[in-house]
């Protein structure tokens, strides 16, 4: 090892990276693969749809929280309206996260939506709408974690910025009160 060089940063979870990618991996390999295996499209739908609900969970309850400091879910009020809820770690503990975690977390959701959408277009050329149902189903797990995710990341700051704000302006509001009471 060249002591000059800087050492790599390591994934902090790898169990979990491991698990996040697993499910994605698994699903789209399926798909791909059980038409060389699989004579029948139920088999084929259930397991493929099984697996996407299994990463679908492990992403939205597990992985995320644990790999970017983020949760997010969807509640329906008393009013009959859906209502969208975050988490996320304080500011401080999000600064800690280890970044190849975080990597390995966005661009696998990313990758994972855009391998379903060159499949569901595969299925459109075939004129295969079995196979668009199945490809459609994944997508839309895919999608509702991107959707949630990324209004929990957008949540978090906006949620730091106010904090942010608030201090400063409390800051700025006790140093104007200390120095006219000096006075």
């Amino acid at each position: 090892m060249d002591p000059i060089q800087p050492p790599t940063e390591n994934y902090a979870n790898p169990n979990t990276c491991f698990f996040h990618v697993l499910f994605k991996g698994a699903a789209l390999a399926f798909y791909i693969l059980s038409a060389l295996f699989v004579d029948n499209f139920v088999i084929i739908f259930v397991v493929t749809v099984f697996l996407a609900a299994l990463d679908f969970w492990v992403v939205k309850n597990v992985s995320g929280r644990i790999l970017v400091g983020l949760r997010w879910w969807n509640e329906i009020d008393d009013m009959g309206e859906s209502v969208w809820k975050f988490e996320s770690l304080d500011q401080e503990s999000l600064a800690r996260l280890n970044k190849k975690d975080s990597w390995l977390f966005w661009w696998s959701l990313y990758l994972t939506a855009a391998a379903w959408i060159i499949l569901a277009v595969f299925s459109l050329i075939r004129f295969q709408a079995d196979y668009l149902l199945v490809v459609a189903v994944c997508l839309s797990l895919s999608l509702a974690n991107i959707i949630g995710f990324t209004k929990c990341r957008k949540d978090a700051k906006k949620q730091f910025q106010q904090f942010a704000t608030q201090t400063l302006a409390s800051q700025v509001t006790s140093t104007i009160q200390s120095a006219f009471s000096v006075v």
